[in-house]
């Protein structure tokens, strides 16, 4: 069993390895903007923990999008999420509306992806 934690503190790791796969904690934005400028944000954050894990985009499993406002967000994050997207490589994906840790969050994206 081979069990490695990445970027941890005293309350998260932002990812977790065992194994082959690969767990992301939920990645926010900084601060501000609007929906479309976080989710570009966040999926930067995804990009840079993936790779820190020995993963990418392209091997993404699951991924569960949390929304402030999905009536408002839904358009704008999932235009900026199929760009992100490689052709042909999407995952499995839920998307919700929930109370986020922050009022100025409007997006929070949770992965699960395998080692390349």
């Amino acid at each position: 069993m081979t069990l490695q934690r990445i970027n941890t503190n005293e309350r998260l790791s932002g990812a977790v390895t065992f194994n082959e796969l690969v767990f992301l904690s939920g990645q926010v934005p900084d601060d501000g903007q609007d929906v479309a400028t976080q989710t570009r944000e966040v999926l930067a954050r995804v990009d840079a923990l993936l790779a820190q894990a020995g993963s990418d985009k392209d091997h993404l499993l699951n991924a569960t999008i949390y929304l402030k406002d999905i009536d408002s967000g839904f358009a704008p994050m999932n235009e900026v999420w199929s760009a992100w997207l490689s052709p042909g490589m999407a995952p499995t994906r839920t998307t919700l509306q929930a109370q986020l840790a922050r009022p100025s969050v409007l997006v929070e994206i949770s992965v699960i992806a395998v080692r390349k």
